[in-house]
């Protein structure tokens, strides 16, 4: 959540930080603010709503500076407010600070401070910081790297998470950043650096960055960037380059990301193949490098997420146990890691996370490893926290991904988990080959099956028009219809503000059944040639109670019993998922379309959840 971005070289910076915020917005946000440094003092604007709020403040656009830093910022110490946006100064206007993330003991941290003659402006957590850094600047004996010192001393001091940008009046040149269980990347220029929480909102300026690792510090000038560690011993840092398209964090002429990335899926899911998948060829994982004896030890496989990502997991449990002969628990991190599970040496625990930024399911992963359990993590995004304390790491190729509600990163990770089970099924040989190559052939077919999908959404946007008043809509299927039931409810949910549910069509008698009322709407998912005629007999009981039916599927159906049928190309039921949620995730568009709502900017969501 939240979003940081910074800038140090040569050109002014406050349009280079603006624009840099305007490319955060799908983090989500309530306020947004600028600092930079403006011959001899710091400049400090910022409001609550928008980041294009800040062109209307008196005197942004008279800011010559070639430093700053910038805000977005997402509540989680006070209300939406002006005092409570960032940048955040101490009470002497010497540093100014943004933060990620939340210090867990800034009442402590306040007290202090406040016996120590400080006040405070705002309710925010952050503040806390540039007047605990102001506390030792002041009272450092440091002849060299005064600065660099109390930061590294205030950060010491706290417990929680943060990602800081920090400027000071007295090194006009200078700019120093932190982190902890937040993300920061440096971005390299000729004579300039960029800072950000994410790599799309500085891609447009520059492709080579510098990743910092949790407890790294850095110090910033317009052409160098020396690195340190926990205890402040300088480290050196590898430059990456990331590859990424530019285009590919624009509209590029669709109304709306969200839409762009439903229809970037052909190619996503293509690229998420890529070499893993040859026709006539076994899976390749040589990244992974598992021998049977390995894979043979697990007992059992955690499949650990948040959301969509979780549902992700979800749609691959019985493809996994299926193909591997091995039990598959899907777990959401927030619970995961609170209850003490039964993990030891002879468990595989697969985390995914399309940001690899997720804070609970990093702190499930490093909860894992201290039990002793070998760990996978699936991101979309090379040299995420997750990817840097895995055992092992694969990726998704989705691309960037902005709009808050997941689209292709979902069906990604579906695919890529689905290449993991058959690589672990070529390796176990725990099936006939004849069934993973049935499997194989599906998969490669799938980025020309999504496009025929795609082809025609007309049926779709009607039955958006005629139910997108409703209060209450309902989502029913069975085996990983079910699971996808679930990531289209959620989609509905996310966008469109209608309440909806998902539920098993066999548990509808089991209480859910009372719901169903004359004129409300029931989406059925029919994929599974083994579960059509109880899903049917199901669907039935809705229909014979008033209910209007939107059926999604590849199933021979009488059509004249149902409102609306879309028909999706065939394909091996475990796959399923990956075409039949694709006219859902259109149904919740258009829904959201046809309300006037910000699709791509949901109310109170963020594309990262970096705090817990």
């Amino acid at each position: 959540m939240c979003g940081i971005v910074g800038y140090i070289g040569t050109k002014k910076a406050s349009p280079i930080l603006i624009d840099g915020l305007l490319k955060l917005e799908y983090r989500g946000y309530d306020s947004a603010g600028i600092s930079t440094m403006e011959n001899g003092y710091i400049s400090n604007m910022k409001d609550k709503g928008r980041v294009k709020n800040l062109y209307e403040l008196e005197g942004i656009h008279d800011l010559s500076g070639t430093i700053g830093i910038a805000h977005t910022r997402w509540a989680t110490h006070g209300k939406p407010a002006k005092e409570n946006s960032h940048p955040h100064m101490d009470n002497s206007n010497t540093f100014s600070v943004v933060h990620n993330g939340i210090i867990e003991n800034y009442q402590e941290l306040k007290a202090f401070l406040y016996d120590n003659g400080y006040h405070f402006l705002s309710q925010t957590d952050t503040e806390i910081i540039p007047n605990l850094i102001h506390y030792y600047y002041s009272r450092s004996t440091e002849i060299d790297e005064k600065l660099l010192h109390a930061i590294h001393l205030a950060c010491k001091d706290l417990k929680g998470s943060y990602a800081i940008e920090v400027l000071c009046k007295d090194e006009p040149n200078t700019m120093i950043v932190a982190r902890k269980d937040s993300p920061l990347v440096i971005g390299v220029g000729e004579d300039e650096n960029y800072i950000s929480s994410d790599i799309p909102a500085i891609l447009s300026y520059t492709k080579n960055f510098y990743l910092l690792n949790d407890g790294d510090l850095a110090k910033l000038s317009k052409n160098q960037v020396s690195f340190y560690d926990l205890n402040l011993n300088s480290i050196s840092k590898e430059l990456k380059s990331i590859d990424w398209d530019v285009s590919a964090c624009e509209k590029d002429g669709y109304e709306d990301f969200m839409l762009k990335e439903i229809y970037e899926q052909p190619k996503s899911v293509r690229e998420t193949i890529g070499s893993r998948l040859k026709k006539n060829e076994k899976v390749n994982f040589e990244d992974i490098g598992f021998t049977k004896e390995t894979l043979s030890k697990f007992n059992k496989i955690y499949l650990v997420a948040c959301g969509t990502a979780m549902h992700a997991g979800l749609a691959v449990k019985p493809m996994i146990e299926k193909l591997c002969h091995i039990p598959v628990i899907v777990d959401i991190a927030s619970e995961f890691r609170y209850r003490e599970p039964l993990i030891d040496e002879n468990t595989l625990c697969i985390y995914i996370s399309q940001s690899g930024e997720t804070a609970d399911t990093i702190a499930a992963l490093k909860l894992s490893k201290k039990e002793g359990a070998t760990t996978i993590a699936i991101s979309n995004v090379i040299g995420s926290s997750i990817t840097r304390e895995a055992d092992y790491t694969i990726y998704t190729h989705a691309g960037p991904e902005i709009a808050v509600a997941s689209t292709k990163a979902y069906t990604s990770q579906i695919t890529l988990l689905t290449l993991l089970t058959l690589y672990f099924a070529e390796v176990l040989e725990s099936v006939d080959a004849k069934v993973i190559n049935e499997i194989k052939e599906e998969l490669l077919l799938l980025p020309e099956k999504i496009s025929e999908v795609l082809q025609d959404s007309t049926k779709v946007k009607d039955f958006a028009h005629r139910v997108y008043t409703e209060k209450d809509i309902f989502f029913l299927g069975r085996g990983t219809d079910y699971t996808v039931s679930m990531e289209a409810s959620l989609k509905l949910k996310e966008i469109s503000y209608i309440h909806s549910e998902a539920y098993a069509a066999g548990e509808l008698k089991h209480g859910p059944i009372a719901l169903i009322e004359n004129g409300i709407t029931v989406i059925g998912i029919l994929t599974d040639p083994n579960l059509v005629e109880k899903s049917v007999s199901n669907l039935q009981e809705v229909i014979t109670r008033g209910a209007k039916t939107l059926i999604v599927t590849n199933q021979e159906l009488n059509k004249e019993n149902y409102d609306e049928v879309i028909t999706i190309p065939n394909t091996n039921p475990l796959i399923s998922p990956i075409l039949s949620i694709i006219p859902l995730q259109l149904f919740s568009y258009y829904i959201s379309k046809e309300k006037g709502l910000d699709v791509d900017k949901p109310r109170n969501l963020a594309k990262s959840v970096t705090v817990e």
